[in-house]
């Protein structure tokens, strides 16, 4: 799996600027979902997990503006920025009144709006260090979601391997006992909740498997420990 600086999602109506934009970002580390009219934008983000959206103003069947309103009531977190032909300020004001983290007036260049994005993204990243979302080499883990997810994979997880998961995040690099995941997700500690439980750490290891950088250690009659090798 190749190093992912984030997933985005790019809703613009002009085709040549739209591939422009992505094949650009790309290029740059980032994988880019594009949409070209607000629908099919929407439906996008609702099915899918993203960094950050790009949004442009005037849009087919639903406008950005609407657009960025629809997709703050999904997650009022999503980092998103407007790119517009329109220098009104009235038009400015609006779209950081709906929670617009930039605003970029068109026409731009490709250097300046990855710039723009890069900024936003460090930003939100230290803002969140909310602990329901865990980052884990390039895989991006939400619990309130139970959604695993890097730049070309997603995967919704059981109940049971999100908790698992995240308490194995909780002591990342460190060893999570047995005894204490037991108790906390299975409600005791025998032999064959033992044995339930090391069918999900070899679930997770699958799933993990993409990153070469990421293993769950088994620690002999202790419990597990997930480690993640720096990339630097």
């Amino acid at each position: 799996m190749t190093t992912c600086k984030g997933k985005l999602l790019l809703v613009e109506d002009d085709k040549n600027l739209g591939f422009i934009i992505k094949d650009f970002l790309e290029m740059s580390d980032y994988h880019v979902i594009l949409m070209e009219d607000g629908k099919t934008g929407l439906d996008a983000f609702r099915k899918g997990s993203y960094d950050l959206v790009l949004l442009d103003i005037m849009l087919p069947h639903i406008d950005g503006f609407t657009l960025a309103e629809e997709i703050r009531k999904a997650d009022s977190e999503i980092p998103f920025i407007f790119m517009t032909a329109k220098t009104m300020k009235e038009d400015k004001y609006m779209g950081f009144r709906i929670g617009a983290d930039d605003y970029i007036t068109k026409p731009f260049t490709t250097e300046e709006l990855k710039l723009r994005i890069n900024a936003v993204l460090r930003r939100v990243k230290k803002s969140s260090s909310k602990s329901n979302k865990y980052t884990i080499g390039n895989y991006t883990f939400d619990f309130s979601s139970h959604l695993l997810s890097a730049c070309d994979f997603e995967r919704q997880l059981t109940r049971r391997e999100a908790e698992l998961l995240q308490m194995l995040c909780l002591n990342m690099n460190n060893v999570l006992r047995r005894d204490v995941a037991l108790k906390a997700i299975w409600g005791e500690d025998d032999y064959f909740m033992g044995r339930s439980m090391d069918v999900y750490i070899t679930k997770l290891r699958k799933l993990l498997s993409g990153d070469p950088s990421i293993s769950i250690v088994n620690i002999h009659n202790t419990g597990f420990r997930l480690e993640v090798k720096n990339k630097g």
